[in-house]
């Protein structure tokens, strides 16, 4: 029997995807994306790269990115090699989320009018969000928003994730169900500071009962402005990613 080619593996990874819902079957461009294996990393670490760039809305595997934490490989979106790319790949840790990337937004109807003020302050400080809802105080189900900003995160349609419900708790056990997704539920500057740092999270998620309109606005600004320490809590992070592996092969 012949060994599996690079596009049978491709066509698999894809199939996979589509099963556990992380695409979607409306939308064929979606599904022709590029992926960037394992393989891709490796001879990226053999030409001594310290930076791999992918193409936008490229599909990058779980492996992939376990790869490149290992090599010390930045996996950056971007267009051609060597063109400027604004952030890391889900998942790697990186840099800080303020130097790039588009933020998914998304709220239940508790958290509505704290999504709106951090959304008019994010945007104010010019970076760029994509509002997953609610739009809103009508009632909701938190699962479903954080579905959908978890999934934006974990297809690179998003490079960050922020979501707000009454105690920041359920939506973070939700998004945290998504694989490529490390969300933490943060309660103030500190523990921003630390899942970023210590745990290179690529979702915040915050409770609108415990933080007010300037409270919150302080954590969201502590998270964005700090970047993953990689060494040895790289190696740490690279244990969950082995643990949500061997629950999603």
């Amino acid at each position: 029997m012949a060994l599996p080619t690079q596009k049978d593996i491709e066509a698999v990874a894809r199939d996979v995807l589509k099963e556990m819902g992380l695409t979607d079957p409306q939308a064929p461009a979606r599904e022709a994306r590029a992926l960037v294996s394992e393989a891709e990393v490796r001879a990226a670490r053999a030409r001594g790269e310290k930076v791999l760039v992918v193409a936008p809305g490229a599909l990058v595997t779980p492996l992939a990115r376990d790869a490149a934490l290992d090599a010390g490989i930045e996996i950056r979106i971007g267009g051609a090699p060597g063109a400027p790319a604004p952030a890391a790949t889900p998942g790697d840790g990186g840099p800080a989320p303020a130097e790039g990337g588009v933020i998914a937004l998304g709220a239940d109807h508790g958290g509505f009018p704290l999504k709106q003020a951090l959304k008019a302050h994010l945007e104010g400080r010019g970076l760029r969000v994509s509002d997953l809802g609610t739009h809103s105080t009508e009632a909701c189900d938190y699962p479903d928003v954080a579905a959908k900003v978890a999934k934006a995160v974990a297809l690179g349609d998003a490079t960050w994730g922020i979501l707000v419900d009454g105690a920041g708790i359920g939506s973070c056990m939700a998004a945290n169900k998504v694989p490529g997704v490390l969300a933490a539920t943060c309660h103030d500057e500190r523990t921003a500071r630390n899942s970023r740092e210590h745990n290179g999270a690529n979702v915040l998620c915050l409770g609108s009962g415990g933080l007010d309109e300037a409270a919150a606005r302080r954590v969201v600004d502590a998270w964005l402005a700090t970047p993953f320490a990689g060494g040895r809590h790289g190696k740490r992070v690279a244990k969950i990613r082995a643990l949500e592996r061997s629950f999603t092969r």
